[in-house]
């Protein structure tokens, strides 16, 4: 049987991953990770930093399986509708699991997954592996270390709780915004933006932070009226610093 970690890393700070998850990365022998480097001959920044990471924790030098990350559709005219959306998302789950499926069948002994944040948000690689289970031709066991969430460390930089008292909490993706509005939601956690749409919700109270936890990191908060203009820039400042933007933001509707 081979023994497969789930390891939640935290949003990219060194400092902020957790004792539980150090023993883990630790105890595997080589980590497997994916990389964008082959779509366009640059190295991937989210593969250095992970390097670094491992750097900071690990006693030993570490081993590292790099996996072509295969490129997701992305294009609107190909993924308009939730259908569209999820068709092409399950073909990228797919050839991810063929993948992870190779390396892991190439190499011996215990393997570890670093997953930005905490796996249990908006991440793919537990319903990967637990497919790859399935389908037999690995004997793994499953283990998922929980880490600090990009959630949990907006809140902390902006100095807020994440919602009134007595109030509900909504998690969505960029997508699913509107969905959320139209329901009535009206205190939202918004992830995975790859842009950020807020026409007719000028008057209400944004929290917003990009790459946190790392040398990168930006934070605005505000009326969103008064401050779009700002995060579209710091968005700009983010990605031309560090190659990359993961943002997420808390939207209110205020009384």
């Amino acid at each position: 049987m081979k023994r497969v970690r789930v390891i939640g890393v935290g949003p990219g700070d060194p400092d902020q991953v957790t004792i539980e998850a150090v023993t883990a990365l630790r105890e595997v022998a080589y980590f497997v990770v994916t990389d964008k480097s082959g779509r366009g001959g640059m190295p991937d920044p989210l593969v250095n930093a992970r390097e670094r990471l491992l750097d900071r924790h690990l006693e030993r030098a570490p081993v590292i399986v790099r996996v072509d990350d295969p490129e997701r559709e992305r294009r609107p005219d190909r993924t308009a509708t939730q259908d569209e959306y999820d068709a092409a998302v399950a073909r990228w789950h797919e050839e991810r699991r063929a993948a992870y499926e190779e390396a892991l069948l190439s190499h011996d002994g215990d393997a570890g997954f670093l997953v930005w944040g905490d796996p249990a948000f908006y991440d793919s690689t537990i319903r990967i592996l637990q497919s790859l289970q399935a389908r037999g031709r690995l004997d793994l066991q499953l283990d998922v270390v929980p880490g600090i969430s990009s959630i949990q460390l907006l809140a902390a930089r902006h100095r807020i709780v994440l919602h009134e008292v007595g109030q509900a909490l909504h998690v969505t993706s960029g997508r699913r915004l509107h969905e959320a509005l139209a329901q009535g939601q009206d205190n939202i956690v918004v992830m995975l933006n790859r842009v950020i749409e807020l026409d007719g919700l000028e008057e209400w109270s944004i929290w917003w932070g990009a790459n946190l936890g790392t040398a990168s990191e930006a934070l605005v908060a505000g009326r969103v009226g008064d401050v779009l203009p700002a995060i579209d820039e710091a968005r700009d400042r983010v990605r031309a610093a560090a190659g990359w933007v993961m943002d997420i933001f808390l939207l209110r509707r205020e009384a």
